[in-house]
């Protein structure tokens, strides 16, 4: 057992340097654009730190014994993902800036998992009939109404804290939820998918269209009908009782939703359909000059009576609202000059990320229909305190402005969290403290929203019914970098590699020129792309010799095999799973969603063991000895949920 145990760590150590893609090359006598790293997701030269955050934020959504990732928040309940461990349903707002930036690179089984949690909306939606979740959440929701939160045979329509009796259906969740879900469908491009779900998004889109005012093209929506509800009380009435108001927040959202929308109806070879939600969007953004402040940014709401909310430093209602105007940036809601405008005034409030990561608002809201302490007070909760799906759409911001620093230095502060098994949500205190202190460690969906965008930013991604566009948004300190992980497009996948800096210049697919670029990006055609496309995207003129040195791959990593000799219940899982997976590959059934979920479930047996090995011999983050314990745990528990999750799958086929 000594020799088999010594064997198995110097393995996991070596496992554990590939996993973090801490194989670095540097010579001393090179200048730092000729430092090479070498990483399991990213190859580069140039720009190390850059690369090494890009290897760190990929990696949490692989098995790793090092940090939390996104297997541990797999469930059985509907084998699919959950909002954390102490929050057992899946709300829009919370996962909205997760969901989106990881959409292109999760793979099996990763894809069925969200779509699962994702159904929990779409098969309670509303129907004018349908009754929500038990009193006092037993609402019936107008048709195409989606919700705050949901699990199986529980939805609830509104924001479900607060004063909830005056509460507005979840209008900006709505939005939201169509923009995540015709995101998933563009990528996938699954005809019979599409299908099933475009009715489902089209009714959705015309529950937003009820609130629209035909006078000034603007949508109205009452109390917490905004997506980080409660904070947004909609209209004041002189009687003092609360109405609706023209929230900035949805018609952005709207619009990034109906952009999604409208290629999914091209996609279907709905002509009349796109032509007729085209009109919709067309009309939702001649309505966002109403919301302009003077400084070139959108106000949080109008009142009906002209009242604005969210004119930074006026002597009433004079904070900044983030999230319309981030988003705007991150959806391109809006264009490039408006964009530099918007972020030109929001860096110049250093109020509004105090601690790294931004805020909602700065400074309080003066206009909640609550007093502003307890969980109200400023820097709590909705009112300043920090939330993951926000930063993510904020990092999705940085990116597309050249914002380099701002996302490194917002990276830097996830990873100190996920380091410490910290990732929790909200942060407190206006983002420097986790909301729930006393438990031995945190974990949420939302914490995975930022390293999620720090991927996604660096091409940003654009899939649309004929092809994607690739728009490179790579640091100026990068000469070299090189993807080796595929993103998805359709059943297609494609490998994404740089050389050079500055505008683009030139590309490559496959080995040989391709002529579909302009100097910001380049353009797939989905007809033309082969199954299996490897891009070179060349900026500033540079060269594309030699290609032989692009596209390598990198080494595999060394994996104990941890069951040998040893029969504790881990060691039986691991060998039933591998039976399992021997099973599924004789059948011909060594691509589907089931055999992915096998092998995760291995991937997540073997770090359960190295997580525990390597704690002791000191060679992971210290963590407090209850949180440590803790930590373990979950890696055991998670591969046990895995397997226990595939086996009824198992059985149903």
């Amino acid at each position: 057992m000594k020799h088999r145990e010594f064997d198995f760590v110097t393995t996991s150590f070596r496992a554990v340097a590939f996993w973090l893609g801490i194989f670095c090359t540097i010579n001393p006598e090179t200048s730092a654009a000729d430092t090479v790293f070498e990483g399991r997701f990213f190859r580069g030269r140039g720009g190390t730190e850059h690369l090494e955050l890009l290897e760190s934020a990929r990696s949490l959504f692989e098995p790793t014994p090092l940090r939390p990732n996104l297997a541990m928040l797999y469930t059985t309940n509907w084998n699919g993902l959950v909002e954390g461990p102490t929050w057992d349903a899946w709300w829009i707002q919370n996962s909205y800036g997760t969901t989106y930036s990881a959409l292109p690179f999760l793979e099996e089984p990763f894809l069925t998992f969200l779509q699962n949690s994702q159904d929990l909306w779409f098969d309670q939606m509303g129907d004018g009939r349908r009754v929500g979740a038990p009193p006092p959440f037993d609402w019936i929701a107008p048709d195409g109404a989606l919700c705050d939160a949901a699990r199986p045979g529980w939805i609830v329509y509104k924001q479900g804290d607060g004063r909830i009796s005056i509460h507005d259906w979840g209008m900006e969740f709505t939005a939201a939820g169509i923009v995540m879900q015709s995101e998933l469908l563009l990528i996938s491009r699954d005809r019979d998918a599409i299908a099933r779900y475009l009715p489902k998004l089209e009714r959705s889109a015309l529950f937003v269209e009820t609130r629209r005012d035909p006078a000034n093209d603007l949508f109205l929506a009452g109390p917490a009908g905004n997506l980080l509800a409660p904070s947004y009380a909609g209209h004041k009435r002189a009687d003092g009782t609360y109405g609706a108001a023209y929230l900035a927040g949805l018609s952005v959202t709207y619009i990034a939703a109906l952009d999604r929308l409208i290629e999914l109806e091209k996609l279907a070879g709905r002509t009349a359909e796109a032509e007729r939600f085209s009109h919709c969007r067309d009309r939702a953004r001649r309505g966002l000059d109403h919301l302009l402040a003077p400084g070139g940014y959108f106000i949080r709401s109008l009142d009906p009576d002209g009242t604005k909310h969210g004119v930074y430093g006026a002597e009433k209602h004079g904070y900044f609202e983030a999230s319309p105007n981030h988003d705007a940036i991150a959806f391109r809601v809006v264009g490039d000059a408006e964009a530099n405008r918007i972020f030109e005034v929001m860096a110049a409030i250093p109020g509004l990320r105090p601690h790294d990561f931004v805020l909602p608002n700065y400074p309080s809201y003066d206009d909640m229909y609550e007093r502003t302490e307890g969980l109200w007070a400023y820097g709590t909760w909705v009112n300043g305190g920090h939330w993951s799906t926000c930063e993510a759409r904020m990092i999705l911001a940085y990116y597309r402005l050249g914002k380099y620093e701002d996302a490194r230095r917002s990276m830097r502060r996830l990873l100190k969290l996920a380091d410490t098994f910290r990732m929790d949500n909200p942060l407190t205190r206006c983002g420097s403290d986790v909301y729930q202190p006393n438990q031995p460690i945190n974990l949420t969906y939302d914490a995975f929203g930022p390293p999620a965008a720090f991927v996604r930013g660096l091409f940003e991604y654009l899939y649309r019914a004929d092809g994607l566009t690739i728009l490179p948004h790579v640091p100026p300190e990068i000469e070299e970098l090189e993807q080796r992980f595929p993103i998805r497009f359709g059943t297609k996948r494609v490998y994404l590699a740089t050389r050079g800096r500055g505008p683009v210049t030139g590309a490559r697919l496959n080995g040989k020129a391709w002529s579909k670029h302009d100097k910001h990006g380049v353009f797939l055609p989905y007809s033309e792309t082969p199954d299996a496309a490897r891009v070179l995207i060349l900026m500033g003129g540079a060269s594309p010799e030699p290609v032989q040195q692009m596209f390598l791959p990198p080494s595999e990593a060394e994996h104990a095999d941890a069951a040998v000799g040893e029969n504790d219940d881990l060691a039986v899982m691991r060998r039933e799973c591998e039976q399992t997976l021997r099973k599924l590959e004789r059948e011909g059934r060594g691509s589907s969603y089931e055999a992915a979920h096998a092998r995760l479930a291995i991937r997540c047996v073997d770090v359960a063991r190295q997580r525990r090995i390597l704690a002791a011999a000191g060679k992971v983050t210290k963590l407090a000895a209850v949180s440590e314990d803790a930590a373990q745990k979950a890696y055991i528990e998670t591969a046990r949920r895995l397997w226990s999750g595939l086996r009824p799958v198992i059985e149903r086929k």
